[in-house]
């Protein structure tokens, strides 16, 4: 029997746009459903719709939801507010945005228990150390302390881990998960993700997970809705999803993502972009991106088509369906059109880019030896040196021309502050750091021309003020660079072409154009000064998978055409294997291991790499033995004697915790720090 019930669900704006268009699915106790789809599709308002949280202007117009015997929309608000948290509760895209910054972690999780913990609510003691057990339940550390702190002083895996302490103390009946993962390191949305499992099991709570990431949904979901411009385009068994993805928006999904077997080819991007609301009154919504539409699906909307199941594969009496006109009227049969199986797209691939041997190496563009980045503690009111934050605290690495080398590791292992400097963005504390030959550390401006940063946050690093040609000719203008008035123009139309955009976007400002349309803006404007390297800083973090696709087959036709080298910071494993020639791993601010990508991510040698990829969440239904790390990240500020890695590793010996580990030369190209390669060697 379903606990959840929603049917024909319409939400959309005063003025008729529906923004939710129509959905129907259900939930049965204990079941995740995961609603996937890229960003502007309706997913998030769908979960405000849900939990009758929509902002003004947006408001439920049609369709029925049930919670158990329950009609919310029926419901008036002094009851509605007993279901939010108590048999209904969300965990919210952004932690930072949804915790009261002025209140304890304490204070927020009791207010929960005061309204939705029953017998405990009018016990202090009582609520104050069932505060504790929560905390300590979602796998924050010392949770006696945490307690008692704030959000600000909480890193960004212990502020979702408060925010599903939040959701978890009203014991609800159905948990609402919307982007729980998104910025998270692949080893805390392992334990997140696990963690939502374990209550699970523990309690039979259901849960709708609101998500892009195809790899949380194979590893978490039980049944899935793919959704489209305010539809579901396709819903089906996670099984079934995954070995047979029906509609064309699903398998271009799938064929999007990066993986080392697509390493020399193009991905299979969408073109376009999710159309605006109220952009195509009539015909399928996917059709203008659709490569197998054809007439009639620009004339006429597609109905919903129940696909038959085989024998022995329907989940919970739930069929396969989709909305799309190539299974309907026996085209299926027929096999007009239809393309199956998981890489569905793939044969559509551009001229491959061919990738130098790591083992024939060209010139080094940059060599960094013993970089150190130390900050200062200052205490009292003289402000004395009481201690030394080690962001960085001793790199040595190296890039050929053309090439790309990967730095991953956790959030705060000093990742940014290496990219940071390397760029004199920041001053160095010590070591060197030559380009093309010529040492920047102690000279003025350096080679800052040559290399250049694109950040995390294109909205945050854009001027909002300026268009894109003043965005694009301020460092031209500043260097001297693409001559004056007309030619300059030129060489701006020229920039917009090699990223992909419209020339006539150049008279737009920032807000005018999408996420991925923005980070493009911000590779022209690094591109514009001609620049020889390029530090990329999460780029692609945030983006959904198709348009992730689109930067990164920008990005490899730029450092194919250009000969351009590229830093490229990530938590993300797949990008790496897709993109990268080798790989750092950093842990507080040192380098662990070194090495080829087919190297580091095939026979990683340090166990710290070992549990990051243990932690990749994986869609092709093989089972993975993860590496469950014990604590958080250590303080730069206070690292740990001997190998800095010790508290947490799993195969820890007693020399790790007196001794550094020395470098050890697995192969010419793959080196580790750990004693374990010493001892194996």
């Amino acid at each position: 029997m379903s606990l959840l019930r929603v049917s024909n669900l319409v939400t959309g704006l005063h003025n008729g746009t529906a923004i939710v268009d129509g959905i129907s699915f259900e939930i049965a106790a204990g079941e995740t459903f995961a609603l996937l789809g890229e960003s502007g599709c309706g997913k998030s308002m769908t979960a405000l719709s849900l939990m009758r949280l929509l902002p003004d202007g947006v408001s439920n117009q049609a369709g029925e939801v049930t919670l158990g015997e329950a009609s919310l929309f029926a419901l008036p608000e002094r009851e509605m507010r007993t279901v939010r948290g108590g048999k209904m509760a969300m965990i919210f895209q952004e932690p930072g945005l949804s915790l009261n910054p002025v209140m304890t972690v304490g204070e927020q999780i009791a207010e929960v228990l005061e309204l939705h913990g029953g017998q405990n609510a009018g016990r202090d003691l009582t609520r104050h150390q069932r505060c504790i057990e929560l905390l300590d339940q979602v796998g924050i550390p010392d949770a006696a302390r945490r307690v008692n702190e704030y959000p600000f002083q909480l890193s960004g895996g212990m502020k979702q881990r408060v925010m599903i302490a939040m959701a978890l103390a009203g014991s609800p009946k159905l948990l609402v998960a919307d982007e729980p993962t998104t910025a998270l390191d692949v080893t805390i949305q392992a334990q997140v993700l696990q963690l939502l499992r374990d209550t699970q099991q523990k309690t039979g709570m259901a849960m709708l997970l609101i998500t892009h990431d195809l790899g949380v949904v194979a590893e978490t979901a039980h049944r899935v809705g793919v959704m489209y411009a305010g539809q579901i385009v396709e819903q089906a068994s996670r099984e079934d999803l995954f070995a047979q993805p029906l509609h064309p928006y699903t398998q271009k999904l799938f064929a999007a993502m990066p993986h080392a077997g697509r390493r020399d080819q193009m991905l299979a991007a969408i073109p376009g972009s999710v159309p605006p609301l109220g952009g195509i009154e009539k015909g399928c919504r996917f059709a203008p991106r659709c490569d197998k539409a054809w007439e009639l699906c620009r004339e006429q909307t597609p109905e919903w088509t129940v696909v038959a199941a085989e024998a022995g594969k329907l989940l919970a009496g739930h069929p396969q369906g989709v909305r799309c006109h190539l299974y309907q009227e026996g085209r299926r049969e027929k096999g007009e059109g239809i393309e199956t199986g998981r890489v569905t797209g793939e044969g559509r691939r551009v001229e491959p880019v061919v990738s130098s041997s790591p083992f024939s190496l060209p010139p080094s563009l940059l060599q960094v030896e013993n970089l150190q980045v130390h900050f200062p503690i200052r205490k009292g009111i003289l402000q004395r040196v009481s201690g030394q934050v080690k962001a960085v605290d001793g790199v040595s690495l190296e890039i050929p021309k053309g090439h790309t080398l990967a730095l991953v590791g956790e959030s705060g292992c000093g990742k940014t502050t290496l990219g940071k400097a390397l760029l004199q963005l920041i001053a160095p504390t010590g070591g060197s750091v030559q380009f093309d030959g010529r040492e920047l550390i102690g000279t003025r401006g350096g080679q800052r021309a040559s290399m250049q940063m694109v950040f995390q946050d294109p909205y945050a690093s854009l001027n909002p003020k300026m268009r894109v040609a003043e965005i694009l000719e301020e460092g031209m203008s500043a260097l001297g660079i693409g001559g004056n008035g007309a030619s300059r123009q030129a060489y701006i139309d020229t920039l917009l072409d090699k990223v992909g955009l419209a020339r006539a976007a150049k008279w737009r400002y920032p807000h005018e154009f999408s996420g991925g349309q923005r980070q493009r803006i911000a590779i022209a404007r690094a591109l514009a000064v001609s620049p020889q390297l390029l530090i990329c800083d999460e780029p692609t973090s945030a983006l959904d998978v198709s348009v992730q696709a689109q930067i990164l087959n920008l990005l490899k036709s730029l450092q194919q055409e250009l000969n351009l080298s590229y830093l490229f910071i990530t938590h993300n494993l797949a990008v790496v294997e897709y993109l990268a020639h080798e790989v750092c791993v950093m842990y507080l601010g040192r380098i662990v291991e070194r090495g080829t990508s087919d190297e580091v991510l095939r026979s990683p040698g340090h166990p710290y790499t070992q549990a990051l990829l243990s932690a990749v969440p994986r869609i092709d239904g093989q089972q993975r033995e993860y590496i469950r790390l014990a604590g958080d990240l250590p303080s730069p500020a206070n690292p740990p004697q001997g190998c800095h890695f010790a508290p947490r590793c799993p195969k820890v010996m007693e020399i790790c915790r007196t001794d550094y580990p020395v470098r050890s030369d697995i192969s010419s190209t793959h080196i580790v720090h750990c004693h374990l390669s010493g001892i194996n060697g």
